[in-house]
């Protein structure tokens, strides 16, 4: 007999979500498994940062459900987001806060047992101790998004979900960035959902790619799967497609 199988680190049914303009996304599933690293695609406007928010909690659904880890949203949300790290660029950081105070008080409230240790240990994983004791109105933005994702790896999540984590970031450091988290969900078995608009980072981070269009789910498989579904020679001429159709239909509109 097997044993029991872990629950996946995020599983989102039916999801719908309607503004006034209209509906944001329309009936999209997604599933992450443990330890998977999964990229949300689509041109903007396709619903992916709304989609995320619900998966997170932060917004909630008209329709369908959430479970993050087993925990179901939005009864279970505490006990789901204690598992959870979440990393944007567009994210603030305490002005008047030197990024190790910063961490540590983040490493206290998650519960850890040596904050400081944590903190240190994730600005040498991506390259940026020196930062330690930097305010942040001493960083730049891509400074900033540096230590976004520190923070949000600090407490070792489960689920990691990073809304374009290196859309600031110069080539060699996005490639820093990659690194680390491949090394995080290999070491550590955390599952990552990540959107970006860096094609090439996709291929490179993500073993299954997930595109939205117009709040639905238009395809999901690997990479090379989606490439020859749609007939098109790359992950970027598929987006560059589904843009296409996207401004077709609002012209029809």
């Amino acid at each position: 007999m097997g044993g029991v199988l872990p629950p996946a680190a995020l599983r989102a049914t039916g999801l719908v979500k309607e503004y006034r303009r209209g509906r944001a996304v329309d009936g999209v599933d997604l599933t992450v498994g443990p330890g998977e690293r999964v990229a949300l695609l689509g041109p903007n406007g396709a619903g992916k940062t709304t989609t995320l928010l619900m998966c997170l909690g932060a917004v909630t659904p008209d329709d369908g459900t959430v479970e993050i880890l087993g925990h179901r949203l939005p009864r279970e949300r505490s006990h789901a987001m204690a598992k959870v790290g979440f990393g944007a660029g567009y994210l603030p950081l305490p002005e008047r806060m030197r990024v190790i105070e910063y961490l540590r008080m983040f490493g206290r409230l998650a519960g850890l047992r040596r904050p400081d240790r944590a903190a240190r240990e994730a600005l040498e994983r991506f390259g940026i101790p020196h930062l330690a004791g930097a305010m942040g109105t001493e960083m730049s933005s891509g400074q900033k998004t540096l230590v976004g994702i520190a923070k949000a790896v600090l407490h070792r999540p489960r689920l990691l979900v990073l809304d374009e984590p290196t859309a600031s970031l110069d080539p060699d450091v996005a490639l820093r960035v990659r690194t680390g988290l491949r090394e995080i969900s290999a070491e550590q078995g955390t599952a990552l959902l990540v959107t970006s608009h860096n094609m090439v980072e996709v291929e490179r981070l993500c073993e299954r790619v997930v595109f939205l269009s117009a709040g639905r789910v238009v395809a999901d498989g690997t990479a090379a799967e989606i490439i020859e579904r749609f007939g098109r020679s790359d992950l970027e001429d598929v987006f560059l497609h589904l843009a296409h159709l996207r401004d077709r239909q609002q012209v029809s509109t």
